[in-house]
């Protein structure tokens, strides 16, 4: 679903707070990924309707904004629906070009892991307590088997994910596996439970997210050590 468009007295903060948020995590990201969002971020401020939300240009004037070929446009496009930030609500057609929406909301909450890097200031703004500072100590892993299942919806869902946070992925979503599908829960398997603890309270949510995307169907994940 996408947000309620950042229009009103404080429309402008908004705005800046969302290409902050863009910025910050491209900023944490590879090279790859850092390409991709600073070429969303082209679209969101050079043809980006804030108030209607949104998006109306062909793929032709995007190649030439980004200075590529038009198969790297539908591939990158492709791979931001993928992730969920942009989302078509009209495809195109002869002398039309598709329309989009961008879902803000998603976007905070995929970026709220380097909100800190910006400041507590940007945090209070976005209603959020300040996280404490934390270090690291990541022990990595041997990645399970998965015990049955044909994954396709993980396999899915573990691609989606790897395109928003490559980072994150490599650390913790490609350790866990798939155990099996029991009604409406998606059930995986960690390495440790040092492993799940840390998945549940920062990334499950999002998890969550990625793989409702792909089938609306599913209403939980499990996670078991």
């Amino acid at each position: 679903m996408l947000v309620t468009k950042p229009v009103g007295r404080d429309a402008a903060t908004k705005k800046y707070d969302i290409l902050s948020a863009l910025s910050a995590f491209a900023l944490a990201q590879d090279k790859h990924a850092q390409r991709r969002v600073l070429r969303l971020m082209s679209l969101i401020t050079t043809r980006y309707n804030w108030q209607r939300n949104e998006l109306s240009m062909g793929q032709e004037d995007i190649a030439r904004l980004w200075s590529v070929d038009l198969r790297t446009v539908k591939r990158e496009m492709a791979k931001l629906r993928a992730m969920g930030w942009l989302v078509e609500t009209r495809g195109a057609a002869r002398g039309r070009v598709a329309l989009h929406g961008i879902d803000l909301g998603l976007i905070m909450a995929d970026t709220k892991g380097v909100w800190a890097n910006i400041g507590p200031d940007f945090i209070d703004r976005q209603g959020m307590p300040t996280p404490p500072a934390q270090t690291s100590n990541v022990v990595p892993f041997q990645m399970p088997q998965a015990v049955c299942g044909d994954g396709s919806v993980w396999v899915q869902a573990q691609a989606a994910f790897e395109a928003q946070d490559g980072a994150a992925y490599s650390a913790w979503i490609a350790r866990l596996a798939e155990v099996d599908r029991l009604g409406a829960t998606l059930s995986l398997l960690a390495p440790s439970r040092f492993h799940k603890t840390y998945v549940e309270t920062h990334l499950l949510d999002r998890l969550l997210r990625i793989v409702r995307r792909i089938d609306p169907s599913v209403a939980g994940i499990k996670i078991d050590v």
